[in-house]
This record gives C-alpha cells, sequence and structure tokens, in this order.
C-alpha cells in the first residue's frame, strides 16, 4: 500500500452566490485528475448548491460544516475574505474564519477581501487569470507531492 496514490482532497469555501467558488472548481475539474476529490464548503445552501453545480465531490453549508470538514482538506481554496470574521455581508462568521485559519492544509487564497481591506502590492489581476494561476499551483502541487497530503 506504500506506493498506492492518495487522492489530493481540495476544500473550496464560498459565500453569498458562490460564484468565484463555482468558477475554481470548474477550472480545478479542468486541470486535476479525475480522482482529486473537491469538497464545496459554502457559508449559505446557494453558495454550495453552485459549486455543487460546478461538480464538487461532496458539498455542506454553515459553520459547524466548516469546522468539521475543513481539517480533511489538503489543500483550501477561496477568496483572502474566508479568513476574515464577518466578511461576506457577515456570512462568514469568526467560528469559520477561526477554522479556516486554524486548519491544517495549504491555504491558496484570491486577494478580494472586504471592502476595508485593502491587500497591497496585489496589483489588478483580472478574477479568471488569479483562478487560473492558483490552479496551476495546485496542479504543480499534486504532481510533486503525488497527490493528497501536501
Amino acid at each position: 500500500m506504500s506506493g498506492e496514490r492518495v487522492p489530493m482532497k481540495i476544500a473550496v469555501i464560498d459565500g453569498m452566490g458562490g460564484s468565484i467558488g463555482h468558477q475554481i472548481i470548474l477550472e480545478l475539474r479542468k486541470n486535476l485528475p479525475e480522482e482529486t476529490e473537491i469538497i464545496a464548503l459554502g457559508a449559505n445552501a446557494i453558495a454550495t448548491g453552485n459549486m455543487m453545480k460546478a461538480r464538487a465531490n461532496r458539498g455542506a453549508t454553515g459553520e459547524n460544516a466548516v469546522a468539521v470538514s475543513i481539517g480533511e482538506a489538503d489543500v483550501i481554496m477561496g477568496s483572502l475574505s474566508i479568513l476574515v470574521p464577518n466578511s461576506m455581508m457577515g456570512e462568514l462568521t469568526p467560528a469559520m474564519a477561526t477554522a479556516i485559519a486554524s486548519a491544517p492544509g495549504r491555504k491558496i487564497l484570491l486577494p478580494l477581501t472586504h471592502p476595508r481591506i485593502e491587500i497591497m502590492g496585489t496589483g489588478d489581476t483580472p478574477l479568471p487569470k488569479l483562478i487560473e494561476q492558483a490552479v496551476e499551483l495546485v496542479k504543480e502541487m499534486s504532481e510533486k507531492e503525488g497527490g493528497g497530503h501536501v
């Protein structure tokens, strides 16, 4: 069993309408092996549903779902707002932000934040290009590490 490849588990987190998470999952599905497990974690049911439409393997909604499921992920993806308590119009609770920040998985975050937070040095890269770059990093990690547990 030591030579067996373990599929990578990626948690994608989003809120509001789930459109960013949807785009991330579509790009992951285009670029990673089919056995890659993608877990859609929504701050609300609409976000989870939209991410599931992009072919996530599993989905769950809300604070407890994030707190329980996030520890499974080798990689955690979403906007930088997933680490900011009360972001996404209050949907991202302090407990969710803490669980995500404390999870052992590697975080690959897009520099989209709460309107009162400015991230310096990020430039004006369009969202589709940011997602493409983030997925390319995950792809490189997957190839280098041989699957999960990066």
